[in-house]
C-alpha cells in the first residue's frame, strides 16, 4: 500500500526538522512527512554541546560567517545574506525558545538543555500536522514522470518533492551517485590528535592560548589549546583539524606540528625577554613560577626539557639554555600519530558535490524537485555551533523554495 505525501524528507535530526517546521508554517495545506531510519529522532541534537546544543554563532555578518566553513565559504554567502544567525535568534525566540551568548560567541539555550529544542520541534511538528515516521531505513529510491518514489524495508512513498536531510549517511550518497550525483569522498573533521610526548605527560587539563602549524604546510591555527591523557586537543586543535581535514587525512594523521605557547611573540623577541629576566630576576629559580601567561606546570615543564634543572637560578642559564628556552617557548614540535575522534560531535568533510546544487534553493541541479539540507553536501565547519547554523539555513531556504 503507497503512502502518498506533497513532501517527504529524509531525516529526522536537525535540518530535517526545521525544513519540515518551516515548509508547513509557509504553506498550511503541504502534506509532510519525515521518515527517519533510527527508533527516535534528533538523537545528534540531544548530545550536541555537551547535552547543551549549540544552537549557533554570535557572528551576525554573513561574510563574516562563511570564513568559518572549511568547505562551503564562497557557497553559502548568498544563503547567509537569506537566513543568518540572527534570523535563527529570533526563530527560536518566536517559538518560545530563548537564547543566549556565551564569552566565546557560542550561542546555547537560556535552559543549558539541548531537550529544549528537541522539545520546541515536536511540539511544532505535532501542532502543524507533520508526520513523523521511525525506524524507516530507505532502501531505494526511484524517480518516476512527476513524483518520486521512495521505499523502506516496510513502505512504499510517494511524493511530488523529495528533501535529503541525511547527514553523513553513505548509504544514501551511494543512492544519489545512481543519480549521477559526485560525491566527494568523506574524510573525517574535527578531531583531536594523539601525541605521546614526555613534556606533556601528567599535564592533562592544563590550557593555553596557542599558534599551532602543521610542518611542511600553510596550516596554521591560534586559540586555546588544551592538553589531554591522549595528546592535544582545543579549539586551536579543532580548526587545524577542520581546515586540515584532507591534508591530515592523505598524510594517515602522522605529522609533525609546531607549537608557540606564547601565542604572538617569536623565537627572537622571547629570546630578548628570556635576556632580559636572567638580569631581573637573577637570584629567583628559573622553573619555579612562570613569567609568561602560561600555567605554572607547563612552564615548569618547558624549562626541564630545555636542559635547565628544577633548581638552577636565572643568574646561572648559559647562553644555549636561553636559546632552548626561547625555543621551546616558541617553537615546540611535537609528533602527532593519530586521531581520536572530537566527542560525540562527529562531523564529515565530504558528501554531494557543491557544483551540482542551486544555491538559491538547495535544489539538485540534475533532477527537479530533489533537495537537500545540512550535512549530505559537502559542507562542514569548525565547532562553535557553525554546522548546526549550515542545517537552519540550507532548511529555511529549501523551505521557501517548496512552499
Amino acid at each position: 500500500m503507497n503512502q502518498n505525501f506533497d513532501i517527504i524528507i529524509v531525516g529526522g535530526g536537525a535540518a530535517g526538522f526545521f525544513t519540515a517546521i518551516n515548509i508547513v508554517e509557509k504553506n498550511p495545506k503541504l502534506k509532510v512527512a519525515i521518515l527517519e531510519r533510527g527508533k527516535e529522532v534528533l538523537s545528534k541534537v540531544r548530545v550536541s554541546g555537551g547535552g547543551r546544543c549549540n544552537v549557533t554563532h554570535a557572528c551576525f555578518e554573513p561574510n563574516e560567517l562563511v570564513k568559518f566553513y572549511p568547505r562551503g565559504e564562497k557557497e553559502l554567502r548568498g544563503p547567509f545574506h537569506q537566513f543568518c544567525s540572527g534570523d535563527t535568534i529570533e526563530w527560536f525566540e518566536n517559538h518560545g525558545v530563548e537564547l543566549k551568548i556565551e564569552a566565546d560567541g557560542r550561542m546555547f539555550p537560556v535552559s543549558n538543555s539541548s531537550q529544549t529544542i528537541i522539545d520546541c520541534f515536536i511540539q511544532a511538528t505535532q501542532k502543524l500536522g507533520i508526520t513523523i515516521l521511525t525506524g524507516q531505513s530507505v532502501q531505494s529510491i526511484f524517480k518516476k514522470e512527476a513524483f518520486w518514489k521512495v521505499e523502506t524495508q516496510s513502505e512504499t512513498y510517494i511524493a511530488e518533492k523529495l528533501i535529503l536531510a541525511t547527514g553523513s549517511n553513505p548509504k544514501i550518497w551511494e543512492m544519489m551517485q545512481t543519480f549521477g550525483h559526485a560525491i566527494v569522498s568523506p574524510v573525517p573533521s574535527l578531531f583531536t590528535f594523539n601525541i605521546k610526548d614526555a613534556r606533556i605527560t601528567g599535564l592533562s587539563g592544563v590550557a593555553a592560548n596557542v599558534t599551532v602549524k602543521v610542518k611542511d604546510n600553510k596550516l596554521t591555527a591560534t586559540g586555546p589549546l588544551l592538553i589531554t591523557h591522549w595528546g592535544m586537543s582545543g579549539p586551536a586543535i579543532l580548526k587545524l583539524s577542520a581546515w586540515g581535514a584532507r591534508i591530515l587525512h592523505n598524510k594517515n594523521y602522522q605529522f609533525t606540528i609546531f607549537v608557540n605557547w606564547l601565542n604572538d611573540i617569536n623565537t627572537e623577541d622571547a629570546e630578548k625577554i628570556v635576556k632580559e629576566l636572567k638580569q631581573e630576576q637573577a637570584k629567583k629559580a628559573v622553573s619555579k613560577k612562570s613569567p609568561f601567561d602560561l600555567p605554572n606546570r607547563l612552564w615548569e615543564s618547558l624549562v626541564l626539557s630545555s636542559s635547565i634543572g628544577s633548581e638552577t637560578k636565572w643568574a646561572d642559564l648559559s647562553k644555549i639554555q636561553l636559546q632552548n628556552l626561547a625555543n621551546q617557548l616558541t617553537n615546540s614540535s611535537f609528533q602527532v600519530n593519530g586521531k581520536s575522534t572530537f566527542k560525540e560531535e562527529f562531523v564529515t568533510a565530504g558528501g554531494i558535490d557543491l557544483k551540482e546544487i542551486n544555491f538559491k534553493t538547495m535544489e539538485s541541479k540534475l533532477h527537479k524537485n530533489l533537495f537537500f539540507a545540512g550535512e549530505i553536501v559537502n559542507i562542514d565547519a569548525i565547532t562553535g555551533g557553525f554546522n548546526f547554523q549550515n542545517a537552519w539555513t540550507s532548511g529555511f531556504i529549501v523551505a521557501n523554495a517548496v512552499s
